[in-house]
This record gives structure tokens, C-alpha cells and sequence, in this order.
């Protein structure tokens, strides 16, 4: 097949190509000197013809040390909150409340969640930070002697490099079965909105709703999340099985996927270049916006712990809204790099500029 190649003993085609971006969008700095300077990775995403998966063949895992300068929290916002309602109100119905344990629940904001709605959950991250102690600061292994009806990953399968292996390992850690909620970013959903910005060197992995299918035997439910941005499955891990290539379910990868990079321009139109929202969308749109020499004038976001901070790779300074307006014309351009938050982004501001949501263009 035209444009398939060999890769480490495994056949590909490659979907597409990038060099350089931060290894972490979400890892602040407090210098523009060392956020320039952050340590980056390239980014080679393909297809792979035995499994079907899509992944970065060039990610190197030994460059990721998380630390407490990655700030990935986005449930200071009120309609993320309501998204993760929606997830908590799945998880009731599909899993019951007793006996459920979150893997990787980061800072926990989430698992507090299910803990004050009377849940009966605990997490698992060796990163966790806080002092609750429903959270074992480990990794979730058949050591600890605990199993549970339901299991939680959300978005972190994305971020491990051999996503099944990790899956079979959950499964052994459980007594080989349970049921497991999934929610990753929805590669069909960048596919379809050619959201070059949505592609990250921390995300080795990048699932289609019909990868879930061939891992699993039995999926009880599944569906989109997040204006569709998020897909979500609840599957049965003891149904677990490695992917089969389906010739009929390859990715239709768009040809044009970045040619809008550079029509989306209000620089040139003699206006302020806002970002509104620093997290990984805004790091990487403002990077290849400066690479094509349209850069970005400012950086807004609501997150107290980004403000003051600055973003890899760019080294642009992160104001808070606060901050922010009094120095913006009115009619200047912003950019909303979730257009989820437009709404609530236009309400903040008075509806003085003009928006541009980046993923509806």
C-alpha cells in the first residue's frame, strides 16, 4: 500500500509529521527564557496495520518526569464541572457507587467528586499530591490485594505507550474482570475538524470509537463527550483482547489537516492576537501561529495556578482575565481555543472583541 512503511518490525503509514513541540504542554515555567527553552520532542503520528492503533512512533517515554509545575486542572471552569457531572452520572448508572477505584486520578479533584457524592471510591496516582486518604500514592497493582466493581480512566490511556499492555495489566491487578470507564480524546473528532492544535508529544496515543470495539468483546455503552471533543466507553476488562487491523475501519486522515494554520489570521488585520486559555490547545496553536509569523500578542486564562506563568515553547506570559482586558482594544481578535467556553469566555469579557473559536472554523 502506497505510503506504508516497516517501523520496528511493524507495518504503518504515516498520518503525519511535526518537529519540536514542548514534550509537556501543560508544564508551566516561571522565566520566558526557560519556557523557550523547554526540552521538546518530535511528533510522528501513524497507523499501525496489525493493530489498527494510531500513535506517535517517535515518542521516547523516558523524557516524561511529571513534577508540580504541570498544571492540567480545568475544573475551575463551570461547564467543565458540568462535564464531569455528566461523567459521575455514567459511571452511577453503568458501575453502581460501591467499590470503585480511579486510576491516575492526578490532583483528585474528580475523585473528591465521587467522594461527596457518596461514592464509595478510591485513587490511585504516585503523583498525588493532596492529603486525602482514599488516594494511595502508588500505582493500582495486584500487590495491594484490591479489587473493584468498576475502574476509571480518564484521560490517561492517551498518555501510556502500549495502551492494551496497560489494560491487561489493570485487568490482572482487578482478578481478571470488572468493569472499566474510558474517556480519552476523540481522534475522530481532530480528524474531522482538521484540529492541528489538538495534537500533542504527551499524547503517545490517539483512539477512534471503533479501537474500543476491537479491544473489547463486550462494551455495555459508549459515545461522545465534550461537544464530541471526548469519546467515552464502559466495557467488561475480563472481554479484553488484543486489536485487529480492520481494512474497512482505517483512518481517513485528512489531506489538508493543517492548511488552515494559517488562514485563521487576525494578526494582519492590524489587531490584537489574543489566546484565550493556556492549556494544551492554546500552547501548541500559539507555537505553530509564531512559526508561520503570526504570532500571538497575549495569553489569558482563568487558572489561578497558570497566571503569571509562562507557556513552553512560545514563552508567552499568562495574564488572568483581570489582568488582561483593560490592555485589549476593543475589536481585538480572540482566539477560544475550546469553543465549548464561548459562551462563558464572551460573558467575562463584555463581548467587546471579536471571538474566534478555533475548532469550529
Amino acid at each position: 500500500m502506497t505510503g506504508d512503511i516497516i517501523v520496528a518490525g511493524e507495518p504503518v503509514k504515516i498520518l503525519y509529521e511535526i518537529e519540536q513541540l514542548p514534550i509537556f504542554q501543560n508544564r508551566m515555567y516561571g522565566s520566558e527564557e526557560e519556557a523557550k527553552n523547554c526540552p521538546k520532542g518530535d511528533v510522528r503520528l501513524v497507523e499501525n496495520l496489525n493493530t489498527g492503533l494510531v500513535y506517535n512512533e517517535a515518542f521516547r517515554p523516558e523524557l516524561m518526569q511529571y513534577d508540580d509545575q504541570y498544571q492540567n486542572e480545568q475544573a475551575v471552569s463551570p461547564l467543565f464541572r458540568a462535564h464531569l457531572e455528566t461523567v459521575m452520572q455514567i459511571i452511577a448508572n453503568a458501575m453502581g457507587r460501591k467499590s470503585i477505584v480511579e486510576v491516575g486520578c492526578g490532583k483528585g479533584f474528580f475523585l473528591e467528586m465521587l467522594l461527596e457524592d457518596g461514592f464509595d471510591a478510591q485513587g490511585f496516582d504516585p503523583a498525588y499530591e493532596g492529603a486525602n486518604s482514599c488516594v494511595i500514592k502508588q500505582y493500582f497493582s495486584p500487590a495491594l490485594g484490591i479489587q473493584a466493581d468498576g475502574l476509571v480512566l480518564r484521560h490517561v490511556l492517551e498518555h501510556i505507550q502500549d495502551p492494551v499492555s496497560f489494560l491487561m495489566q489493570l485487568k490482572d491487578a482487578n482478578g481478571g474482570g470488572g468493569k472499566v470507564y474510558i474517556e480519552v480524546p476523540c481522534f475522530d473528532w481532530i480528524c474531522e475538524q482538521c484540529a492541528w492544535f489538538d495534537i500533542f508529544y504527551e499524547h503517545v496515543n490517539y483512539f477512534r470509537m471503533s479501537d474500543f470495539y476491537r479491544m473489547f468483546d463486550v462494551v455495555y455503552e459508549s459515545g461522545r463527550l465534550f461537544g464530541d471533543q471526548y469519546l467515552y466507553v464502559v466495557a467488561e476488562l475480563s472481554s479484553l483482547k488484543f486489536p485487529i487491523f480492520d481494512e474497512k475501519k482505517r483512518v481517513s486522515f485528512p489531506s489538508d489537516f493543517i492548511n488552515n494554520l494559517t488562514e485563521m489570521n487576525g494578526s494582519q488585520l492590524n489587531r490584537e492576537a489574543v489566546v484565550w486559555g493556556g492549556a494544551s490547545k492554546g500552547v501548541i496553536f500559539a507555537l505553530l501561529k509564531e512559526r508561520c509569523g503570526q504570532p500571538i500578542n497575549l495569553v489569558i486564562d482563568i487558572n489561578s495556578a497558570k497566571q503569571g506563568k509562562y507557556l513552553p515553547g512560545t514563552g508567552l506570559r499568562v495574564f488572568s482575565p483581570k489582568e488582561a482586558l483593560p490592555k485589549l482594544p476593543d475589536g481585538s481578535n480572540v482566539y477560544v481555543m475550546n469553543s465549548n467556553y464561548m459562551e462563558e469566555i464572551k460573558q467575562m469579557s463584555g463581548n467587546a472583541y471579536k471571538y474566534i473559536g478555533v475548532d469550529c472554523e
